[in-house]
C-alpha cells in the first residue's frame, strides 16, 4: 500500500484513539504485573480545557504511556470534581437569567437543577482530553459526587468527629460576600492593593477632649465596641479610664488599655471592631467586649448601618467618609498600601466574619505529613517548593471545612432540641435519630424532631481522599483494587493546590491507610505568554487548546508544550514551539516514507558504510536512551524530550540515514533494511510517549500488526553496553564531513562531482569512517600526506588539516574572478570608512558608540582583504 505523502494528523489522531479505546489498551485490571499508577487532579465537572490542564495532562500521559511500554500495569483514573462554589454560582446564574431565585427552591429543587447542569457541562472537559491522546482509564471515570464517593466523604466525617478532630466553633472565618459562603485559609489570595488611611476623631464623654484613631475602613466604625491605646504609651493617659463616641451613631465606647496596640502605627488609638477583624476579635474576647456585625451576607450593611442599610460596603465607604468631612470628624487621608484578601474562587473581596462553622484539628494529622516529605518518603520535584511546604504544615491552622452552600456533600450533623442547639453526627438520618435518643435519653424523640446541617462540605474535603476513594479504599480498606493500586506512583499538579490538595492528601493518606498516598509529586509551573504574563480568558492571551490542535495536530502541540516545561519553572508559551512540534512530528513521517521508498534487494551485499553507521547508531541510540532514562528518573520531562528530539532529528534524519540510503537508482541491500527498519522501530517506541498518535501511525505502516502487536503496548528498548570511542570517533568524521560541504558550498563545487582529498592526520585519528567521509562527501580517493597540500582547499578539525586539491575541482579562472571582485569592492569599503575615521570634526563631535562602530567595520575589512589576498595566492 502506498504511503501517504502528507501526514494528515486529524485523520490519523481519530483513528488510533479508537483503536486504542476498542482494543482496551487503557483499561488496567488486578494482575500478576508490577502496577504503575496515577490519578488525575481531577479538573472542575464544569471545566473546559485551558493550557494549564494542557500541560499537566500531556506531562502525565507521557509518564502513563512510558510505564506501559516498560511493563508495568499502567492505571491512569480520572475523573472530576464537583466543585461546589464554581457550580454553584454557574447553576445560580443559569436560573437567574431564566427568572428564578434560588431562594425559592428548596434545596432538592435547586439540586435537580445543578444536576441537570452537572449532566449537560460534566463530560466535557473529559472529552476534551481526549483529543490530546489522554491514555486514562476511562470505564474507571469518578465524580467526586459519585454514591460510593460521598459515602466515603460521608463516613470520613463521622470518623474524623468521633476521634475529637472535627468540632464546632463560633469562630472569625473568611467570607466570600459574592458566593455567600465561607472559606479556608488557603483559598483567599492577598494582594497589595492601594488604598487609603483615614484619620477620624472621636470625641472624649463629658469633656471637650477628643482622640483620633486611623483606619483603613471607614465604614467599620459603625461596628466599633471600644478604643484600644497601650499603657505604655504616655501620650494617651489622661485616656485611661474615658469614654468615647462613635461618630454618627453616637455609640458611647470605653477606652481600654492593652500592649497589643503598636504605638508606631497611625496614631496610636486603635478602634476596637471584633465583628470585623481577626486581631480585633481577640482583644474583645480579652476585655469582654459586645460583638456587632454591621454587614448582610452579601456585604451590605444591616440595621446597624443606619442610614446606610441596604446599601453595599465600598459604596458606604465613599459615602460615609462625605458625611464624616460634613460632621468636622475626617482630620485627614493618606494613601496607604495594604494586602487585601480576595476569594479565589469569584475575586471578591473577603469579609472577616464571626459563624458557627466546622473546623478539623489539623496539626496532629499535619505531623506524619511533614515526616514523610521532609524524609524523603515522598519526594516533591523540584525540590524548591520543600521549605515552604514544611512552613505552612508546621504553622497548620484548623480547616474550616463548612460551606454556606447546596451543592456538595451535605453535613451529616442533625440538630434537635427546643433551640435546635443539640446535635448528633450520623450517615442516615434513622441513624441519627437512634444516636439522639440514646444521648437524650428520650425515646419519644421522632424523625421530625430532627433537622440536618443546611451546609456542605468544602469541595477539598472529597478530593483529600481521591487517592483512595477511587480505588473504593475507605468503604473497603481491603479490597484486592486498593491493596494493589495503592500507593499511587507520581501526582502531577500545580504548584498553587500544594496545600488545598497535595498536603491535605497526604494527611488523609496516613490517616486512613498508615503510607503515602504517592511517592513522587511533579509540579509543573505556570503556561504565561511571552511577555511572562498568567494566560487567561480574562487577559485574551491564552489560546484556544483545541484550536492549537486542529492547526498543529495532537503530537505537534504535546511536543510545543514540553520543550520548554522543566518542573517547577513556568512555561514562557509560544505557539511557534507547536510549530516546531509539527515539523517534528513530519520529518519523521518524511523519513519514514524515505525508507519505505526504497527498493530492497536480498542478493546485493552489505555496504561497509552500512555495517559502519548501523554499529555507529546503535551506540548512539543507547547512550541517548541511557541520558533519556536518567531524565525521567529525576522527572526532567523536558531534557528527556529534547535528548530524543536530537536523537531522531540530527543523528537519525539527519545522518544516519544519509549514511545508509543507496545511490540515486539502486537498490539497498535486505540486511542494511532490515538493520534500519529495526532502528526505526526503537526510535518509534521512545518517541511514543511524547507523539502517540505519528509514532503508532507508521509502527502500524512498517508491516501488518494485530492488535497484540500495538506500539501502545510494545517493550520499551532495554539498556545495553555501548562503545564510546565510537561515538566519539564519529563527532570528528562528522565535522570532516561538514567542512567539505561547507567547501563546496562555498566554491560551487557541485555535490555530483566526485573530488580528491587529502588529510594531515597529526593527532592520528582513527580511520575508521573514512569509508563514510567518502560517500557523504563524495570523494574519489582520500589520501593521507605528510605534509601540507599547497594551493588547496583546506579547513581544521581537532589538530588535523583537511584538503580539497583545486585542479579539477573548482574552475579556477572563476574563482579568481570572483575574488578580484570581492577583493575590489571591499578595498572601496575600506577606503570610505577610512575618509570618515580621518575626519577629526567626525571623530571628536560623533557619539563613542558610532565611532566605535566605524572602527570595527575598518577592522573586519581589513581582515577580509588579507584572507581574500591568500585565497587568490593559493589560486595563481
Amino acid at each position: 500500500m502506498a504511503i501517504a505523502s502528507q501526514y494528515n494528523a486529524k485523520q490519523v489522531e481519530d483513528k488510533w484513539y479508537k483503536y486504542w479505546m476498542e482494543n482496551g489498551y487503557f483499561h488496567s485490571e488486578v494482575d500478576e504485573r508490577e502496577p504503575y499508577t496515577i490519578v488525575i487532579p481531577p479538573p472542575n465537572v464544569t471545566g473546559v480545557l485551558h493550557m494549564g490542564h494542557m500541560l499537566n495532562n500531556t506531562i502525565q500521559d507521557v509518564l502513563v504511556r512510558r510505564a506501559r511500554l516498560k511493563g508495568y500495569n499502567a492505571c491512569w483514573v480520572p475523573g472530576t470534581d464537583h466543585a461546589s462554589i464554581a457550580t454553584e454560582a454557574k447553576v445560580v446564574a443559569k436560573l437567574k437569567a431564566e427568572g428564578i431565585n434560588k431562594n425559592d427552591l428548596s434545596r432538592e429543587e435547586f439540586l435537580q437543577h445543578a444536576w441537570e447542569w452537572t449532566h449537560k457541562h460534566g463530560g466535557i472537559i473529559l472529552e476534551q482530553l481526549k483529543k490530546l491522546g489522554a491514555s486514562c482509564d476511562w470505564e474507571r471515570t469518578k465524580f467526586t459526587m459519585d454514591e460510593d464517593m460521598s459515602a466515603s466523604v460521608i463516613k470520613v466525617f463521622i470518623d474524623l468527629y468521633e476521634k475529637g478532630l472535627i468540632y464546632r466553633g463560633y469562630r472569625m472565618v473568611n467570607w466570600d460576600p459574592e458566593a455567600k459562603t465561607t472559606l479556608s485559609d488557603e483559598e483567599v489570595i492577598y494582594q497589595e492593593k492601594q488604598g487609603n488611611l483615614y484619620y477620624l476623631n472621636y470625641k472624649i464623654e463629658g469633656s471637650e477632649d477628643s482622640l483620633t484613631i486611623a483606619t483603613t475602613r471607614p465604614e467599620t466604625i459603625l461596628g466599633d465596641t471600644a478604643i484600644c491605646i497601650n499603657p505604655n504609651d504616655e501620650r494617651f493617659t489622661h485616656l485611661k479610664g474615658k469614654k468615647a463616641i462613635v461618630p454618627i451613631n453616637n455609640r458611647v465606647i470605653p477606652v481600654i488599655e492593652d500592649e497589643y496596640v503598636d504605638v508606631e502605627f497611625g496614631t496610636g488609638c486603635l478602634k476596637v471592631t471584633p465583628a470585623h477583624d481577626e486581631n480585633d476579635k481577640m482583644l474583645g474576647d480579652k476585655h469582654n467586649l459586645e460583638v456587632i456585625d454591621i454587614f448582610n451576607d452579601d456585604a451590605t450593611l444591616n440595621s446597624y448601618g443606619l442610614h446606610y442599610e441596604g446599601e453595599d460596603r465600598f459604596v458606604v465607604r465613599k459615602e460615609i467618609t462625605k458625611e464624616l468631612e460634613e460632621l468636622g470628624v475626617l482630620q485627614k487621608i493618606e494613601e496607604h498600601t495594604n494586602k487585601v484578601g480576595t476569594s479565589e474562587r469569584t475575586g471578591a473581596v473577603i469579609e472577616p466574619k464571626l459563624s458557627d462553622q466546622w473546623f478539623l484539628k489539623m496539626k496532629d494529622l499535619a505531623q506524619p505529613a511533614i515526616k514523610a516529605v521532609v524524609g524523603d518518603d515522598i519526594n516533591l520535584v523540584p525540590d524548591k517548593f520543600l521549605n515552604t511546604y514544611k512552613h505552612w504544615m508546621e504553622n497548620v491552622r484548623d480547616w474550616n471545612v463548612s460551606r454556606q452552600l447546596w451543592w456538595g456533600h451535605q453535613i451529616p450533623a442533625y440538630f434537635y432540641g427546643d433551640g435546635k442547639e443539640e446535635f448528633v453526627v450520623a450517615e442516615t438520618l434513622e441513624a441519627a435519630l437512634e444516636k439522639a435518643k440514646e444521648k437524650t435519653g428520650n425515646q419519644r424523640l421522632q424523625i421530625s424532631d430532627l433537622t440536618q446541617d443546611k451546609d456542605a462540605l468544602d469541595t477539598w474535603f472529597s478530593s483529600w481522599l481521591w487517592p483512595m476513594s477511587v480505588f473504593n479504599g475507605i468503604l473497603e480498606p481491603e479490597n484486592k483494587e486498593i491493596q494493589y493500586y495503592y500507593p499511587t506512583n507520581d501526582l502531577v499538579t500545580a504548584p498553587e493546590i500544594l496545600f488545598f490538595w497535595v498536603a491535605r492528601m497526604i494527611m488523609a493518606g496516613y490517616e486512613y491507610r498508615g503510607e503515602r498516598p504517592f511517592k513522587n509529586v511533579y509540579l509543573t509551573g505556570i503556561v504565561r505568554d511571552k511577555q511572562r504574563r498568567k494566560m487567561s480568558k480574562s487577559l485574551g492571551n491564552s489560546p484556544d487548546p483545541l484550536g492549537l490542535i486542529e492547526q498543529y495536530g495532537a503530537d505537534g502541540v504535546r511536543v510545543g508544550m514540553l520543550l520548554s516545561s522543566p518542573a517547577g519553572n513556568d512555561l514562557m508559551f509560544d505557539e511557534d514551539l507547536c510549530k516546531q512540534g509539527s515539523a517534528f512530528t513530519n520529518k519523521i513521517w518524511n523519513a519514514f516514507r524515505l525508507v519505505k521508498g526504497w527498493e530492497v534487494s536480498e542478493e546485493k551485499e552489505q555496504p561497509e558504510t552500512a555495517k559502519i553507521a548501523i554499529k555507529w547508531y546503535r551506540a548512539k541510540f543507547q547512550k541517548t536512551l541511557q541520558e533519556i532514562e536518567d531524565h525521567f528518573s529525576r522527572y526532567r520531562i523536558s531534557d528527556a524530550l529534547m535528548a530524543t528530539y536530537k536523537l531522531v532529528w540530527d543523528d537519525y534524519c539527519s545522518w544516519f540515514l544519509e549514511m545508509v540510503k543507496p545511490g540515486f537508482g539502486e537498490p539497498v541491500d535486505g540486511e542494511t533494511f532490515k538493520e534500519v527498519i529495526a532502528i526505526l522501530e526503537d526510535n518509534l517506541k521512545i518517541l511514543h510517549p511524547f507523539i502517540p498518535f505519528a509514532s503508532e501511525e507508521i509502527w502500524q505502516e512498517i508491516t501488518g500488526r494485530t492488535p497484540a502487536e500495538a506500539l501502545i503496548i510494545a517493550e520499551w528498548p532495554e539498556l545495553e553496553s555501548f562503545d564510546e570511542g565510537i561515538i566519539s570517533e564519529f563527532a570528528v568524521a562528522s565535522e570532516v564531513v561538514t567542512g567539505i560541504r561547507k567547501i563546496r558550498k562555498e566554491k560551487n563545487i557541485s555535490f555530483k562531482n566526485e573530488v580528491e582529498f587529502k588529510v594531515l592526520n597529526n593527532e592520528r585519528t582513527s580511520t575508521y569512517f573514512d569509508p563514510v567521509i567518502i560517500k557523504m562527501g563524495n570523494l574519489s580517493a582520500l589520501e593521507y600526506v605528510e605534509k601540507q597540500v599547497e594551493g588547496a582547499l583546506s579547513f581544521r578539525v581537532k589538530s588535523n588539516d583537511y584538503f580539497i586539491p583545486v585542479t579539477g575541482a573548482i574552475d579556477v579562472e572563476a574563482e579568481i574572478k570572483k575574488l578580484e571582485e570581492e577583493l575590489n569592492y571591499t578595498e572601496g569599503f575600506l577606503k570610505s570608512v577610512d575618509k570618515k575615521l580621518s575626519n577629526e570634526r567626525f571623530v571628536n563631535n560623533a557619539p563613542e558608540k558610532v565611532v566605535a562602530v566605524e572602527k570595527a567595520k575598518k577592522a573586519d575589512a581589513e581582515a577580509k582583504i588579507e584572507a581574500l589576498k591568500a585565497s587568490l595566492a593559493s589560486l595563481k
